[in-house]
């Protein structure tokens, strides 16, 4: 069974410790990230809170860089492609042996939070076996089992799930607003108090699980 992990590696084992040294204030966002070889992998990262001239010139200097290619400018938001080499050896591990998929990847100065889908617990336990064997620190926050439903992918419960998806096809958060809560609670049979309850936390659940990956896990 399909098993998404959340964690954090410290940058100095994992991806552009010399940038982040350089310059503090940068973060970075995985748009994707692929595996180009036997020893690199290929991210697609979005930087933020960097002028462009010293975030270049920092990744310029960066060991785990071969090479960058900026491919959009937004001005406060900029858009790279870079090879990265086989210093990470964590991610190159994810990739390959562990048959990872990187869902998330975002970078600040005290470390990567990562969203990771594993094909099941036992590539998870190749994962934890390699970083033990090599010294490498991996942090797990969260661990959760995918069981087939749609649910699943995004961390919600089954009846939250059903909650907000008939939520929005009734029309419930339109403007003007098409059905009420109370409406909607008769459908489910359940009290309008539930049923704001249950959308409340589905709510909650859907913006952490999507939204707040790269923010401190001290939040």
């Amino acid at each position: 069974m399909a098993t998404i992990v959340i964690g954090s590696v410290p940058t100095t084992e994992f991806a552009l410790a010399h940038t982040f040294e350089a310059l503090p204030e940068v973060t970075f966002e995985s748009e994707r990230i692929i595996e180009s070889g036997d020893d690199a992998v290929m991210p697609l990262l979005w930087a933020r809170d960097a002028d462009r001239e010293p975030l270049e010139d920092a990744i310029d200097g960066d060991p785990t860089v071969n090479s960058v290619t900026l491919l959009a400018d937004f001005g406060d938001e900029l858009l790279y492609r870079m090879d990265w080499v086989d210093q990470v050896q964590l991610l190159l591990h994810m990739l390959t042996n562990s048959e990872a998929t990187i869902l998330d990847a975002h970078g600040r100065p005290d470390g990567w939070r990562l969203r990771v889908m594993f094909p099941d617990r036992s590539h998870l336990s190749e994962t934890h076996e390699f970083c033990s064997d090599h010294g490498m620190e991996f942090t797990i926050e969260s661990i959760r089992e995918m069981d087939g439903q749609p649910s699943g992918r995004f961390g919600l419960t089954e009846s939250q799930y059903r909650a907000l998806i008939t939520a929005v096809e009734a029309g419930y958060y339109d403007v003007p607003q098409e059905h009420t809560l109370e409406e909607l609670a008769e459908e489910f049979e359940i009290s309008h108090q539930a049923l704001s309850e249950r959308l409340r936390r589905g709510t909650e659940s859907l913006v952490e699980d999507t939204l707040l990956v790269g923010t401190p896990s001290e939040r």
